[in-house]
């Protein structure tokens, strides 16, 4: 992690604690103090103006294009260009009001300041009072809103001409942090969409969002058309070693997933897909290689390192995404090889690192991300929990779908929820958890994942239902599903994956169980998790039940957040310099310590 630093704002005397080099605008959002601008931050406007006690704070280029030089020698800044490289004090002329607000993360009121501006403009086009280009026009205009430094792409620029001669001189301009997005006839400021998307290793789900309202318009979840490849990350990096071919039937895979999402999503939501002007994607590391075409091969070997690990910009069309082409594709930043911007969202998403109670963030999946943190410090690791949480290698697994068991209750008889409540035929992640801890309850299960035989509890009431199927100990759910013996070992060894990190974790801290405040389940699985079972099979730690929360997928609600507003997207890409990365494979001991975290801790009569 990088040095902190303290920015004092005045007249409030806010402490904003922050990385060496964040800037002060960001810092100001830290502690919940907005600094106006109308062009999200990247300096183009010149409204965020602070005035700093160190007259010998660093002149920025852009401080000098906006500030008089009596201005720059009492010590005003441009707060978005000025990075704080020590502990410094800064007035700030007057917060501007906050906008409309939406509900995000875990409840919280985000501001709606998307990147995504819409401008109605007024061009000529043969008018002989008026010997300015098109693009000069274009330019003009942009620069009385504030967005002087805009980037207009060729292209772009050559299509305005033929548009004012057939539409007329009024148009909207769309602009998404330093691009120019579209020029369109007429005024379509109702029409702002965009799209945030968690990447997950099995399953992808995307929020459709009216940008101009912060409002959701739409969510769906699809299976990531890349499982056929493999099951898991690894998995995955090896199928793309094998020639180029192959790593770009991993990425069409992956944009066949996110456009027939865009399609649906839009499709639901009675809109066009051209109409998405952003998107903000978050995956782990391997998923979003993957997406964007890059060798993962280096982090699936030591050093066990990526490509890139800051946030990712790129145009729509590069991708081929089935939106606007023009669209910004945005990610963002990564922790670690393993713990990628899918944390960074669920960690900005829930506010970990800004409380100051240490709390324990587990996003249970595939590879499950594990963070102990709080506004003191963090650390951070993956544990390769595999599939079985989702579905895979499980005899009768399933999505969480039509006709799959959710919910399970053992007593003289079983008592099963099914989604859709018609008849089993499989099963999901949160009835596998509650199946097992409940197999422990009633004393079917021994702490070592062993079933017992109906020999060994011949007076149980559900004896019966133990049986045997290719010689393989079996209970019975229903009359189509059953719960194997390999089911629960694959379930025993991706959670002692996790405990075995989140052991690691506290160790690494020099912290104990008795210093976690609460722990968080995240993920669309982790939010279904009955927290007694989580605890009843060692998920997570041994701590009260009502200090066990969940937080749904926490990776999505922080993309949602980053698209809603510029603000909270420049404070998420803050988020990995504070965070410690710890690999859990290069630990000498990993094998012994994960051997001793496979039993389940189980508790029997409750």
């Amino acid at each position: 992690m990088t040095g902190e630093v303290q920015v004092t704002f005045l007249p409030e005397g806010l402490i904003s604690e922050v990385s060496r080099g964040t800037t002060l605008f960001v810092a100001a959002h830290w502690v919940d103090l907005p600094i106006d601008s109308t062009c999200g931050g990247v300096g183009t406007c010149g409204r965020c103006r602070v005035r700093l006690n160190d007259f010998e704070f660093p002149i920025h280029p852009v401080d000098q294009e906006w500030l008089t030089p009596v201005e720059l020698s009492e010590g005003w800044r441009i707060a978005c260009r000025a990075e704080a490289d020590r502990s410094l004090e800064c007035w700030v002329p007057e917060p501007m009001q906050m906008p409309l607000s939406a509900i995000a993360g875990t409840g919280r009121a985000v501001a709606v300041e998307p990147a995504v501006k819409k401008l109605l403009v007024a061009l000529t086009v043969e008018d002989p009072e008026d010997k300015s280009s098109v693009e000069q026009q274009l330019r003009k205009a942009l620069a009385g809103a504030g967005l002087g430094s805009v980037k207009i792409s060729q292209h772009l620029a050559f299509q305005v001409g033929d548009l004012l001669r057939t539409s007329g001189p009024d148009v909207t301009l769309t602009v998404c942090d330093e691009h120019l997005v579209d020029v369109e006839p007429r005024e379509t400021s109702d029409r702002c969409l965009g799209l945030a998307i968690d990447l997950g290793t099995t399953t992808v789900v995307g929020s459709l969002i009216d940008l101009a309202k912060g409002e959701i318009l739409a969510e769906k979840s699809l299976l990531n058309r890349q499982s056929v490849f493999g099951a898991d990350v690894i998995s995955r990096i090896a199928y793309t070693t094998a020639s180029d071919t192959r790593r770009l039937e991993m990425q069409i895979a992956a944009l066949e997933t996110l456009n027939q999402l865009a399609i649906e999503l839009a499709d639901e939501a009675g809109i066009d897909e051209r109409q998405i002007y952003q998107v903000v994607v978050v995956g782990n590391p391997t998923m979003l290689h993957l997406l964007l075409g890059i060798d993962a091969h280096p982090i699936a070997v030591e050093p066990f390192v990526t490509t890139f690990s800051s946030e990712q910009d790129l145009e729509a069309a590069e991708l081929k995404l089935a939106i606007h082409p023009g669209a910004r594709v945005q990610t963002l930043p990564f922790i670690g090889a393993y713990v990628g911007a899918d944390t960074v969202g669920g960690l900005h998403a829930t506010d970990v690192l800004r409380a100051d109670e240490l709390r324990l963030f587990v996003d249970v999946g595939t590879n499950s991300e594990i963070v102990l943190g709080s506004s003191d410090g963090a650390w951070a690791c993956s544990a390769p929990a595999g599939p079985a949480f989702e579905g895979g290698r499980i005899r009768n697994g399933m999505m969480a779908s039509e006709g799959a068991i959710r919910r399970v209750k053992l007593g003289e008889q079983v008592k099963l929820d099914v989604v859709g409540d018609q008849a089993p035929r499989g099963i999901c992640g949160s009835g596998l958890i509650q199946a097992i801890a409940e197999l422990g309850r009633v004393g079917l299960l021994a702490p070592s994942g062993l079933l017992y035989r109906p020999e060994e509890v011949p007076e149980h009431p559900l004896v019966s239902r133990l049986i045997q199927i290719d010689e393989v100990r079996a209970f019975q759910l229903a009359e189509e599903v059953v719960l194997t013996q390999v089911d629960i070992r694959e379930v025993q060894a991706a959670k002692g994956a996790i405990s075995t990190g989140i052991s690691v974790l506290l160790e690494t801290a020099g912290l104990g169980l008795e210093d976690i405040h609460e722990v968080l389940l995240a993920g669309s699985f982790g939010s279904a998790i009955d927290p007694w079972s989580a605890r009843a099979l060692g998920l997570v730690p041994w701590v009260d039940l009502e200090r066990i929360q969940s937080v749904g997928n926490a990776a999505l609600e922080g993309a949602k957040m980053a698209l809603m507003s510029f603000r909270e997207r420049q404070i998420a890409r803050g988020i990995s310099s504070k965070v410690q990365y710890v690999e859990l494979s290069a630990m000498p001991d990993f094998n012994n310590r994960y051997l001793m975290e496979l039993s389940f801790p189980l508790e029997q009569g409750t």
